[in-house]
């Protein structure tokens, strides 16, 4: 099957970026949310996006002209999958919400469509069951933010055919991102597993009172040269994002390592969830980094 009707499910920090990835490699993109704010703001960021791009020599304005002719958006969701070749849902890292998401997709979308999940950490056979086509069913996950990370983990379930992981790899090369074929399915998938880790030990050494925060972020750029430490990358790709991930862990494996830790909660419930709401570890009034 030649993919070339793409839909995202999804208009936040992930699906308004895949989106545009996929308008800028010639597919026909519907970016499609139920809040039309959310659309009105997913477009108004790619504008200013592309248009960096632009004076930057990336694209040029033809480009730019024509790849948004590509891209449409919607809040009807039966709308935005009626033509579909593939779907890609990038909604909230809630597996309830991601279930009643394939169903309706399952309903709505050609008997051919593949129906991916951009998910960070739920495997895909926690959403084929929902489906009337679980072999067409597989993870796609992108990382943040798409526009720059030139990476995707496709995740191939034991329901999952060789036809749909081949159709995901060849879609991720169409849209110019390095695709790595996981064979076997595993929560958390490669990079999120071992950025846990360091996530989960950076916040253990935190809440012992061994160093501040930004001790340990320092700690981890100049001595592990990493581009951003544990708790700026937090902040980055958004707190909620984080604790919704570990909760959703822990009530798979049960296991109390798994569980949101308690500066996280305490942030969740105080609305401090990183940059997108201005304040999470840092406060984003001020650079990060003094």
């Amino acid at each position: 099957m030649t993919v070339k009707n793409l839909t995202v499910v999804g208009a936040g920090s992930m699906g308004h970026q895949i989106a545009m990835l996929g308008a800028l490699a010639g597919y026909h993109t519907i970016l499609q949310d139920i809040n039309p704010t959310s659309l009105e703001q997913a477009e108004v960021k790619l504008a200013a996006i592309m248009e960096k791009w632009v004076e930057k020599g990336k694209i040029t304005s033809d480009q730019l002209e024509e790849a948004f002719s590509y891209l449409t958006f919607t809040t009807d969701l039966e709308e935005a999958v009626k033509e579909a070749d593939l779907v890609i849902e990038a909604v909230v890292e809630k597996l309830e919400v991601k279930r009643e998401v394939f169903n309706k997709l399952d309903q709505y979308a050609p008997a051919h469509t593949v129906l991916a999940t951009n998910s960070s950490t739920i495997v895909s056979s926690l959403v084929a069951d929902v489906t009337n086509r679980p072999e067409k069913v597989c993870n796609m996950h992108f990382f943040f933010p798409p526009l720059v990370m030139d990476c995707v983990e496709v995740v191939k379930g034991e329901h999952t055919s060789e036809q749909t992981a081949d159709i995901a790899m060849k879609v991720c090369d169409q849209i110019n991102r390095t695709a790595v074929l996981l064979q076997k399915e595993i929560s958390g998938f490669i990079a999120n597993r071992i950025l846990f880790a360091i996530q989960i030990e950076a916040m253990s050494l935190y809440e012992g009172g061994y160093a501040d925060f930004k001790d340990i972020d320092t700690i981890v750029r100049k001595a592990l040269r990493h581009p951003l430490g544990p708790f700026e990358l937090m902040d980055l790709s958004g707190i909620d994002v984080g604790y919704y991930v570990m909760q959703q862990q822990y009530e798979e494996t049960g296991d109390p390592k798994d569980k949101p830790s308690k500066t996280l909660t305490e942030k969740m419930e105080a609305g401090e969830l990183g940059r997108k709401t201005g304040k999470g570890f840092y406060s984003y009034e001020t650079k990060v980094r003094s």
